[in-house]
């Protein structure tokens, strides 16, 4: 149910009302009928001015057909004091009203019934009416005014309609750019936090198997892990500065920043060698995530000994690879992580391909400039 246009009726009650009253000063002058005239009209905008959500009786909400008809009643009591026969405009507000109530077929039928009221009334006190010229100009000019009402009403209800998808629309572009967003932290916090909270486990792994057979291997092992536990919360602040969408902070040189990456997890047992060839045109944030996801992977779970990340350049774009000699997985149990990283490379308009068995994983990630 739509709601009406309030100033609409607030302006047709204050014309009629100073019209009315000045005729009574400048005619017959003020008398009783003046004053019910007044009181009806005010109790006609008092009607209008509690609002349908105040319409309660002993608690009980009243039916808008019941206040409509109220609203008719108060009409004819004020048309039939009124002397100067103002009044009858407002009749044009009964099929106004009830379009936002009942919709345009019931407000075209009142709209009619009023014309018909209006003609009947002349026939019974006006004699010979259709030969008279006021008379005929006015009821044509009522029936223009109840259909520009019931037209005005139309516009004014297409009008809240359309603000109504306008503003359901927005709710959910603003509930899909939240959920983008959401999934773009989840995405950086999986990618950047897990991996270094992945890389600190191993090397305090390493520090305590060595604490007393090679006290600076175990050293070192506590350098890196705290390295990463840095390299982890500066990550988690860029991500915290970066929070519109597309706009990540980078690597300053690619092939740099993979080197710290596999220098800070080789050892232990397990030996991570990185090769790289061509020229590096420009950061790519896309493959340095894809390598930290493949060595997360391969360090935590497919027990790899050897682990192999290669970067390559063209005049194409870029192409990283990730091999390790593990156990393997079942790619029907591919977790958020993998899924999160297809879906930043699709962004990125790049490929992806995981060949696994039991002889180890390949990961290939290939983004174009």
């Amino acid at each position: 149910m739509s709601r009406p246009v309030p100033w609409i009726p607030a302006v047709l009650y204050g014309a009629v009302l100073l019209g009315g009253v000045y005729y009574a000063v400048i005619g017959p002058g003020p008398g009783a009928g003046t004053a019910w005239f007044v009181g009806l009209l005010g109790a006609l905008i008092a009607l209008d001015g509690w609002g349908r959500d105040r319409w309660r009786w002993r608690g009980r909400r009243i039916a808008p057909g019941a206040v409509l008809a109220l609203r008719v009643l108060l009409l004819c009591a004020v048309t039939a004091v009124d002397v100067s026969g103002l009044s009858r405009v407002l009749f044009v507000l009964v099929p106004f009203l009830a379009f936002f109530a009942y919709g345009s077929a019931a407000a075209v039928g009142l709209g009619v019934g009023c014309v018909a009221a209006l003609a009947g009334a002349f026939t019974l006190w006006v004699p010979r009416w259709q030969v008279r010229a006021e008379y005929i100009s006015d009821l044509l000019m009522f029936a223009l005014g109840i259909v520009l009402a019931v037209a005005m009403a139309a516009v004014a209800v297409r009008e809240q309609q359309a603000r109504a998808r306008l503003e359901g629309t927005l709710a959910q572009v603003a509930e899909l750019s939240a959920a983008r967003e959401r999934n773009r932290l989840a995405r950086e916090i999986h990618d950047s936090l897990g991996h270094h909270l992945t890389a600190i486990g191993v090397q305090l792994e390493m520090a305590e198997a060595f604490a007393s057979l090679d006290p600076a291997a175990s050293t070192r092992a506590v350098s890196h892990a705290r390295w990463s536990a840095n390299r982890a919360l500066d990550e988690v602040r860029a991500s915290v500065r970066t929070l519109g969408p597309g706009s990540e902070a980078e690597p300053v040189v690619l092939s740099r920043a993979l080197a710290d990456l596999v220098h800070h997890l080789d050892g232990g047992g397990r030996r991570i060698t990185l090769e790289t060839s061509g020229v590096e045109r420009r950061p790519l944030l896309v493959l340095y995530r894809a390598a930290q996801e493949g060595l997360t992977n391969a360090c935590r779970h497919s027990g790899a000994t050897e682990i192999g990340v290669d970067i390559a350049y063209d005049e194409r774009g870029a192409r990283l690879r990730v091999a390790d000699n593990g156990t393997g997985f079942d790619p029907a149990e591919e977790g958020f992580g993998l899924a999160g990283l297809r879906e930043r490379v699709r962004l990125a308009e790049g490929t992806v391909a995981i060949d696994t068995s039991a002889d180890g994983t390949v990961l290939t990630v290939g983004v174009p400039w």
